[in-house]
């Protein structure tokens, strides 16, 4: 059995008593401690985040409405450019299958102030002819029973076809009879009026 050694005034003891951790934690010199709610953006780059995003939603917005416009201007331009052409070209059959032996001077003058390219230059060539052949013959009422385009060509111009109805009285007059044919018509546009620059039946 070792001796018993006593401890003299002011010295430390032998067995220093054993201090919780939650008591060593308390005693520490820095704690640090996070914000509450530290996930919450700042209110400095909040806003201007916001109206940012805003900015792009309206430019993108904008730039929909932009495109729907363009596009149906566009269509809308091809599609009066269209009822012009079928209203010009149907005009102008109406008129060509529509026969007055007693005007037949003002018949030729109508259709060549309506020509141009090689439809104007064969009418012209075969005038005097065509005189005489209106002159000779029976008068007819001529009506487009239909039109519509075949296709646009690269030079502006279009082809359209035309379905056409002649009505005619019998040599004896006591008859009224009644003709169909069918033509492709090449309408080119000069200035601010549509012309034929050529003309065939279809057979």
């Amino acid at each position: 059995m070792s001796p018993r050694r006593l401890i003299q005034p002011g010295e430390e003891p032998l067995l220093a008593e054993l201090v919780p951790k939650s008591t060593l934690w308390s005693r520490l010199p820095l704690r640090v401690k996070l914000p509450q709610q530290w996930w919450k953006p700042s209110r400095s780059w909040a806003l201007p985040a916001s109206v940012a995003t805003a900015a792009v939603v309206a430019a993108g917005a904008i730039t929909t409405s932009s495109i729907v416009l363009v596009d149906q201007r566009s269509h809308h331009e091809v599609t009066m450019k269209e009822v012009d052409l079928l209203g010009f070209v149907q005009a102008f059959m109406t008129g060509f299958t529509t026969l007055d032996p007693f005007h037949a001077n003002a018949y030729v003058e109508q259709i060549l102030a309506h020509a141009t390219g090689d439809f104007a230059k064969q009418y012209r060539d075969k005038q005097n002819e065509i005189l005489i052949q209106i002159a000779q013959a029976e008068p007819t009422k001529g009506t487009a029973l239909a039109a519509g385009v075949e296709r646009w060509n690269d030079d502006g111009s279009a082809n359209v076809m035309v379905a056409t109805g002649v009505a005619f009285k019998s040599p004896d007059g006591k008859q009224t009879l009644d003709n169909t044919n069918r033509w492709v018509v090449t309408a080119q546009r000069e200035g601010n009026q549509w012309k034929i620059s050529s003309l065939q039946q279809v057979i």
